[in-house]
């Protein structure tokens, strides 16, 4: 099981949550080892401590899994939502233990979203420094120029928050609409959708197809696919996150 790690790392290993909201835990108290409340994430804990987090008993740590999902429009990345919308994984299958998503599509987004029982996993994939490119066809409204296409490639900053380098490629253009490849990876907030509004051009389809070397293939609406272990492992080690 565990031996002497960090308290959140533990937490987020056992899968009921990623490390920074362990540690955000922590500060509200949500946490207790042994009994006793702990206010600081800064705990090395063993195998023979007993950690609770919001009143329950962790489980050990189970080996870590990695699901493809096509998350389909009109459903949002959430556990739960205030406008009661539905969420991701209100419509999983069943049969799926506790799982959490690698970073997020919006409502309007469809495509590949990743899902891990690890939250060390989904942190360290998230990570800009991780490097690890998604990418997405999209369908524009209007023309998209070379000049844009340069400026996306160089960073641009909207509205005060700067995007990084995003590669766009002009794969066909019908009627007043083009289908463009896009590559990124920082994956910022509706980063393009807001990249492409600052030229005037409106998103109106947002398909991801890949992340990293994970692709949705021919993986239909709603579906679910595990990645074989062989593979989650070789990402562990490109990440440099040890299963012990």
């Amino acid at each position: 099981m565990y031996s002497g790690q960090r308290i959140a790392k533990v937490i987020a290993r056992s899968g009921v949550c990623s490390r920074r909201e362990a540690e955000r835990l922590i500060e509200q108290g949500s946490v207790e080892v042994n009994s006793e409340v702990i206010q600081s994430p800064a705990l090395n804990v063993t195998d023979q401590d007993i950690i609770k987090v919001q009143g329950k008993i962790i489980s050990a740590a189970e080996p870590i899994r990695l699901w493809l999902f096509y998350k389909p429009t009109g459903v949002i990345t959430s556990t739960r939502d205030s406008q009661g919308r539905q969420t991701v994984f209100e419509i999983l299958p069943k049969s799926l233990p506790r799982v959490i998503s690698v970073g997020r599509l919006d409502l309007n987004s469809e495509g590949l979203l990743l899902l891990t029982n690890s939250g060390e996993l989904a942190r360290e994939m998230e990570l800009p420094s991780s490097n690890l490119d998604r990418k997405y066809r999209c369908r524009v409204h209007g023309r998209v120029t070379d000049e844009m296409i340069n400026k996306l490639k160089s960073g641009i900053t909207v509205e005060g928050i700067r995007y990084g380098s995003i590669k766009v490629t002009i794969d066909r253009i019908v009627s007043t609409n083009t289908w463009v490849t896009v590559i990124l990876n920082e994956g910022k907030n509706r980063e393009i959708r807001r990249t492409f509004e600052y030229f005037d051009l409106k998103v109106s389809r947002l398909i991801r197809v890949s992340y990293h070397e994970f692709e949705l293939g021919d993986l239909n609406p709603s579906e679910v696919r595990e990645v074989p272990g062989g593979r989650v492992k070789k990402l562990l080690k490109q990440l440099n996150i040890k299963e012990d």
